[in-house]
């Protein structure tokens, strides 16, 4: 049974997983989860319902940057120049839209609320979270954020309104990571779309073994 978090309270060890799930309570410090992303640990958290619950998949979907798959089709629309790109420009933005995009933020289980949110906006400040920015002019259409540590990249939303605007985010991304020496960005969930940019599934030993690389 997942174990309760009392404060300053250590992650409990990694054999102890139940059906994903590690532990639930504790807080969304900057120090919480840094040790938990150190860890293979994701917050899953409902702002509708307490508390926060940690989850710890010992199946991974990844993706190495080295293996970004990029389609015909994306590589004549990253060189038609129709879109920008840039990196932690606008960190507030690219996160407020992941909250709002498709309507996300009126689900009864959306996660995005104000303290996740302020959460990683804090995280952006300690320079422990980075965003990708995709622009059509003047106007942000697409971008993703995640969390960065030891070389590699934990991605935790991405949005889009303007055609494939997350994908040229994401292949910038892997780019950007692969020409400076990046190991790895964790996908967390299978998708369609990521699944034939190069995603794939590793034990969580493997996956421990590259973080801690």
């Amino acid at each position: 049974m997942p174990r309760e978090l009392k404060d300053g309270q250590p992650f409990p060890p990694v054999e102890e997983v139940e059906d994903g799930f590690i532990a639930y309570g504790g807080d969304l410090s900057a120090e919480r989860l840094i040790e938990a992303y150190s860890r293979g640990i994701l917050p899953y958290y409902s702002f509708r319902h307490e508390p926060i619950e940690w989850a710890c998949p010992l199946d991974r979907f990844v993706i190495f940057p080295s293996e970004i798959h990029v389609s015909h089709s994306m590589r004549a629309l990253l060189n038609s120049g129709r879109y920008q790109v840039t990196f932690n420009e606008n960190f507030v933005d690219v996160i407020f839209n992941c909250s709002m995009a498709q309507g996300r933020y009126e689900e009864e289980f959306a996660w995005l609320g104000d303290d996740m949110i302020m959460a990683y906006i804090n995280l952006h400040r300690l320079g422990k979270a980075e965003s990708v920015e995709v622009w059509e002019g003047e106007k942000l259409v697409g971008g993703l954020y995640g969390v960065t540590l030891k070389g590699c990249f934990f991605g935790e939303s991405m949005f889009s309104y303007a055609p494939s605007a997350s994908k040229v985010a994401l292949i910038s991304l892997a780019r950007r990571m692969e020409a400076n020496g990046g190991k790895m960005i964790d996908c967390q969930y299978e998708t369609p779309h990521l699944l034939t940019m190069g995603g794939r599934h590793i034990g969580y030993e493997e996956y421990m073994e590259v973080l801690e690389r």
